[in-house]
């Protein structure tokens, strides 16, 4: 199973608001995931973000790829 590191969308219409999961690759955007290590919020300011950084290393340790804006947004 190849899993990925990415943002699923929740929040409403015009209010996004994202969670860094760890999914499957193959499943759709915001379909099941298999952990949540975080959220994002860009709507506020400063935009709010926070990660489990312990979860994140373990799972790119196992070998979970991080989507581009997860590693833009992790640096």
């Amino acid at each position: 199973m190849a899993t990925v590191i990415r943002l699923t969308r929740m929040g409403r219409k015009k209010k996004p608001f994202y969670r860094i999961v760890v999914t499957d690759s193959r499943k759709r955007r915001d379909g099941g995931w298999i952990e949540s290590i975080g959220f994002y919020n860009p709507l506020v300011e400063p935009a709010a973000l926070k990660v489990d950084a312990e979860r994140l290393a373990y799972w790119k340790s196992v070998g979970a790829k991080m989507s581009d804006r997860v590693a833009k947004l992790t640096k």
